[in-house]
């Protein structure tokens, strides 16, 4: 089960898509949700530039119209933080931050500029990634939403999983059950090669031929959501670098989730 998530933000607009569904999982889990900006220690406060909640939450039927800010807690069970982090580099803020809450789960957006953009691309995702291996649900430019953002109401029905021998999958299918407690979701588990690596649970991996990221973006069209094992600190940095998994998230229609085989915290609870 989630208990914390966190969401960083550079209130640009491709950000308001990923802020819902990291507010929408958090009201799922009933968790603690830090809403994230870094700026330069020089620069004014930002307050006015974060999400507005309330309207949020009571356009999905949460919150009454009327609702204090100190409603939010008890009404939804979600504790709702605004951080503002001052430093001159964002990679080193986020990092910072990160190390010291360790969130559950990372929601961001990806601009879709060069490689990853400025939110996973770079020395942001070098830094962050390598050194947190947090699960991180990232939003790329032509990733289609499971969050509805009038209703609130969460259309994830299918979850592709690409799998192979390295990383063993275990770790990572474990992780991804207990990210999506309390959602019902069908997965589907593909191999791209010869020879399908064996599930611990008996689940069917289906087997498929042809390049990787190709075949991998035709059969994310069919899938509300990617999920990504990726190796341990070394190889998840080779990968967020690389060409496959860059081109993952900058084309495919769903958005995906880098599920780090080195997390431990989920199986551990399970």
């Amino acid at each position: 089960m989630i208990t914390s998530i966190a969401h960083p933000t550079d209130f640009s607009p491709e950000g308001q898509v990923a802020f819902e569904h990291a507010l929408r999982l958090s009201l799922v889990n009933r968790c603690r949700l830090d809403v994230l900006h870094v700026h330069t220690p020089d620069s004014d406060n930002d307050w006015d530039l974060f999400p507005h909640i309330r309207p949020i939450l009571h356009r999905w039927g949460f919150l009454d119209a009327d609702a204090a800010i100190g409603d939010i807690l008890g009404k939804t069970g979600v504790a709702i933080h605004k951080v503002e982090i001052r430093d001159t580099e964002t990679a080193d803020g986020l990092l910072r931050f990160m190390q010291n809450h360790l969130p559950d789960l990372i929601v961001m957006a990806s601009h879709g500029r060069t490689g990853l953009s400025r939110w996973l691309g770079g020395s942001l995702s070098a830094e962050m990634v390598r050194e947190t291996l947090v699960p991180t649900l990232i939003f790329g430019p032509a990733a289609k939403p499971f969050v509805d953002a009038r209703s609130g109401q969460i259309v994830l029905k299918t979850v592709l999983m690409p799998v192979d021998h390295d990383p063993a999958p275990q770790n990572a299918v474990l992780l991804l059950d207990a990210l999506l407690e309390g959602l019902t979701v069908a997965r589907d588990y593909i191999h791209i090669g010869d020879e399908a690596p064996t599930l611990l649970d008996g689940e069917h991996v289906r087997t498929l031929g042809g390049p990787l990221a190709e075949t991998l973006l035709e059969q994310a069209r069919h899938a509300d959501l990617v999920a990504m094992p990726m190796a341990g600190r070394h190889g998840l940095l080779d990968a967020i670098r690389g060409s496959t998994t860059e081109r993952i998230v900058s084309a495919a229609t769903c958005p995906v989730l880098a599920l780090p085989a080195a997390y431990e915290v989920f199986t551990a609870a399970a």
